[in-house]
């Protein structure tokens, strides 16, 4: 691990009641230290957003985030939720591009760049997620793909912007699979992905920038993946589900 605070941010994706995820942050602040060595965050569905900041109103420990968000400060875009919305909700953070956006909802880079972009002007934090198919990896064309997503995700993103940006590189065919990147595989990416940002943002940008992994991150595989040089924290899924088994993950960092 680097010298870049790590992030394990938790998304909830489409689980959770406004009382369960209360309850869930409730007890996943139970089992934090008082001074947890990881950045924490949570990103429970759009419904339960505002249950969950009335839970967190006395707790630093715990961040807030959304896991999408519109570009615009309103109009009418029925069914989407501006990065000013989420403001006013109490988030600090909000996913853009993730896996599943991707491939279930046809979310190309340059969508995510609009999202990311938007987040940017409103003030949030965007975690941009890039990621490589099982047939992309199977051709030996990760590195290629993880770069192509890469820039046209960020592009007119500037360098003093990415200080605000967070990256997670989650494997498509790792994600909801019970399958997983090995931690030289996640290092050997996101080494990449550093000297990619070194190229687009310069050096001091792609030192400073963290890089997250996800894909079926869980207790067992955490110390491992976040021991590799240039993994700066975790994107999990399910595991963020259970607060004793995210408490695990947090420490262990």
């Amino acid at each position: 691990m680097s010298a870049r605070r790590p992030l394990i941010a938790g998304n909830w994706k489409m689980y959770r009641t406004q009382a369960e995820a209360a309850a869930l942050v409730t007890a996943l602040c139970q089992r934090l230290p008082a001074q947890p060595a990881a950045e924490v965050l949570v990103l429970p569905p759009f419904t339960a957003l505002a249950a969950v900041a009335q839970a967190l109103a006395s707790e630093s420990r715990v961040a807030l985030g959304a896991q999408n968000c519109h570009w615009a400060k309103e109009g009418a875009y029925t069914g989407e939720v501006s990065p000013w919305m989420l403001l006013d909700v109490g988030c600090t953070y909000v996913l853009a591009g993730h896996s599943e956006r991707r491939q279930l909802f046809g979310e190309t880079d340059a969508l995510v760049n609009k999202r990311a972009r938007g987040a940017l002007a409103a003030g949030l934090k965007p975690i941009v997620c890039i990621g490589e198919t099982l047939q992309e990896r199977d051709a030996g064309r990760t590195l290629s793909v993880v770069a192509s997503q890469l820039a046209g995700s960020l592009a007119g993103v500037s360098a003093e912007e990415m200080a605000h940006v967070t990256l997670a590189y989650e494997p498509v065919w790792a994600i909801g699979t019970g399958r997983n990147a090995t931690p030289a595989q996640a290092q050997e990416v996101h080494a990449q992905v550093r000297e990619d940002l070194g190229r687009l943002f310069g050096a001091a940008a792609a030192l400073a920038t963290r890089i997250l992994y996800g894909g079926s991150v869980k207790p067992d595989n955490a110390a491992a993946l976040l021991g590799q040089m240039d993994v700066d924290g975790a994107l999990v899924g399910g595991a963020s589900l259970d607060a004793a088994g995210f408490a695990t993950i947090c420490a262990a960092v």
